[in-house]
């Protein structure tokens, strides 16, 4: 069997899909995309289509290696996710040749079923409580929701008070009956990490989450240091050997690399082993649509140290599309009571509605993320 053909399809909300071809007639699909930059992608796949034109797509690890190392430049969120997004295509192709999911390709199960968690709250908090109860009558108790707006090198008492005031709501509303984590979105400088982690921490979310950005890695055990509550990372780190120095430091109990940022399944087990290694848990990110999602799960019930799996369904992004609209088998994606069941379809096990992803693809608007500015005008981490 060899590779004859990669298309992309860019389509909204802000994903992108690849079609990977093969003279046998056997089709893999990815997801590679850079939220706000799927057209680099785009171009970035395309640039791999020599490496991987007429060669055997049964040979995933040679052609991981060729995307890697062949072009000389490496990492970083575009070319990570380029080569994530063929990964998992040919993870799809391989299991639908061989007539199993990809989870059996990589040793089989080690639960019977993985909890998830959804977003509450947007990218301003809001409306929190009545969001919170609307999932937890569905039957739902974890979920997350940012930390904070905007934040200041060095800001006010009252910011830092109206953060922890809406944290306490959830808390006085459902008491322990819901769990939570805290995202940060890389919103929080060194200095008020430290002051808005302290005065969270009697109201004990579930974790905090990009206590401070990726680039500021070297304060995570500093951070931890001072604190009880479980930091966790990973989103804006694409290769295992970014991950290898975060956990050689320490201070992150929660990895949370990004099937369609950080090299796709070959690389993401590659991360969730040394993450076990350094008993620490992952929890992929998973902002992003069924591809993706699906790709992250057959990673979660291979991987003994998952804790628990994001999801984007209802996600405040998600304007224009929703991640079931292009999925066939909508029923394998069934949550119950926030968990999800082995998919035992070959390969990743997404039927892609391949008329809808042509059609929303013509015209897809380009989604660009808000750009945030402080009160002196001063950028702003969004």
């Amino acid at each position: 069997m060899k590779i004859t053909r990669l298309t992309t399809y860019r389509v909204p909300p802000r994903w992108m899909f690849l079609r990977v071809e093969t003279d046998e007639g056997l089709i893999g699909w990815g997801e590679p995309v850079v939220e706000g930059h799927a057209h680099a992608v785009q171009a970035a796949v395309h640039e791999l289509e020599p490496y991987l034109i007429g060669q055997d797509p049964a040979r995933i690890n040679d052609l991981w290696q060729l995307m890697y190392r062949a072009g000389f430049y490496r990492g970083g969120a575009v070319f990570m996710s380029a080569i994530a997004g063929v990964d998992q295509a040919l993870w799809d192709i391989k299991g639908k040749a061989l007539g199993v999911p990809v989870y059996q390709l990589l040793g089989g199960l080690v639960r019977e079923r993985m909890r998830t968690y959804g977003w509450v709250g947007g990218d301003r908090p809001s409306d929190v409580i009545n969001a919170i109860r609307q999932r937890v009558d569905a039957g739902f108790s974890h979920f997350k929701l940012n930390g904070c707006e905007e934040m200041g090198l060095i800001d006010s008492s009252r910011a830092v008070d109206t953060a922890v005031a809406r944290v306490a709501e959830i808390r006085a509303a459902f008491g322990n009956a819901v769990e939570f984590g805290l995202d940060f979105h890389g919103r929080v400088s060194v200095p008020m990490a430290a002051v808005l982690i302290k005065e969270l921490e009697p109201l004990r979310p579930l974790f905090i989450e990009e206590p401070v950005l990726a680039e500021q890695a070297e304060h995570y055990p500093k951070l931890a240091a001072k604190t009880h509550l479980p930091l966790a990372a990973g989103e804006r780190m694409y290769s295992r050997f970014e991950f290898k120095r975060v956990l050689a430091a320490g201070g992150i109990a929660i990895l949370q690399p990004d099937l369609s940022h950080a090299g796709g399944i070959t690389e993401c087990i590659k991360i969730a082993a040394m993450a076990e290694a350094h008993d620490v848990a992952i929890a992929p990110h998973c902002p992003l649509g069924p591809i993706a999602l699906a790709s992250c799960l057959h990673v979660d019930f291979v991987s003994w140290n998952a804790t628990l799996q994001e999801h984007s369904m209802g996600i405040h992004y998600n304007q224009g599309g929703e991640v079931l609209d292009y999925v066939l088998n909508k029923e394998d994606f069934r949550l119950d009571k926030g968990f999800i069941a082995p998919n035992t379809r070959p390969g990743l096990g997404v039927e892609i509605n391949e008329e809808l992803v042509r059609e929303r693809s013509r015209d897809c608007p380009d989604w660009r993320n808000p750009v945030w500015r402080h009160a002196d005008g001063s950028v702003a981490e969004w």
